[in-house]
């Protein structure tokens, strides 16, 4: 591939906003076969955002319902730097994308991670997307490890919420969460990118999610995403994902609830993620409109 206007077409798509210039913007492959790893790599470096999405059809034996109705498919997701395993933002603007094309309903994505479902609905004259997470767990950050992550980010220790422990939560990819103490100290972002980069590679942490809590069920959030090759992240699925179980282990809300996270506001790209937890059920569910960016 010399060049990316000799690949297949690529969409460019917002996931958690309405609005073309708030959420996080996914580039989008809807036909990806025939193209090699490199090529994919290339196209999300060319195109430049958080993470691009490449579809393929379904591996064999894929199961029956979505994928009887054409509904099914192989996603594979890049940021500019790397592939990763699994990227919310990105499942819901394909999933809109899709939705756009062959309409509302059921849709099957096989990732890295495992199988995601995700239901597509239309609210008036907008589409949303609700992605169901893998099944999530999360586990205990060596002081050590936590030590050198508030160090790379600036933070003193005295402006976590001790309400809101230190955790790596993992729901389709790892993600190290840090509470702010206030959202003062949340709005000032400004890290050490190589020395972050370096323990994320060696915890295999995908992005950070630091949160503060504004209210029982309203949270702001924001993600570096150094190992993407980009500052900062601006809506994050996967983490919204991985959050949602965080909150539920550590009994921080009702077994089932539904959550509100406010992210990209610092970056002046406002998006909103719905993030639901069922009672009986320990996977979580990731919502919210998209829409396409105009050329």
């Amino acid at each position: 591939m010399s060049s990316l206007r000799e690949t297949p077409d690529v969409l460019r798509y917002t996931a958690f906003s309405d609005d073309p210039e708030g959420g996080n913007p996914a580039g989008i492959v809807l036909d990806a076969t025939g193209l090699s790893d490199e090529e994919m790599l290339a196209i999300a470096a060319e195109v430049g955002y958080s993470e691009s999405a490449f579809l393929t059809g379904p591996p064999e034996g894929a199961g029956s319902g979505a994928s009887d109705a054409g509904r099914a498919y192989t996603i594979r997701y890049f940021s500019p730097k790397a592939e990763v395993p699994f990227c919310g933002h990105a499942t819901v603007a394909t999933a809109v994308a899709l939705g756009e094309r062959i309409g509302p309903g059921d849709l099957v994505f096989t990732t890295r991670a495992g199988t995601v479902p995700v239901t597509v609905t239309r609210e008036g004259g907008a589409l949303r997307a609700t992605l169901t997470s893998v099944e999530p767990h999360i586990e205990e950050v060596a002081a050590d490890d936590l030590a050198e992550a508030l160090a790379a980010l600036d933070w003193p220790a005295g402006d976590l919420d001790p309400a809101l422990p230190p955790r790596i939560a993992f729901a389709g990819a790892r993600h190290l969460v840090l509470a702010a103490a206030s959202r003062e100290r949340l709005a000032h972002l400004a890290y050490d990118f190589a020395r972050l980069e370096a323990l994320m590679h060696r915890l295999d942490l995908v992005t950070l999610e630091l949160v503060w809590r504004a209210s029982a069920e309203v949270f702001h959030v924001r993600a570096p995403f150094p190992v993407g090759g980009v500052v900062e992240d601006p809506a994050t699925g996967a983490a919204a994902a991985a959050f949602g179980a965080y909150a539920r282990e550590l009994g921080l809300v009702p077994e089932a609830t539904v959550l509100t996270l406010h992210q990209g506001e610092d970056m002046g790209r406002p998006g909103v993620l719905t993030v639901e937890l069922r009672a009986g059920d320990r996977r979580i569910r990731v919502g919210g409109a998209g829409t396409r960016i105009p050329a």
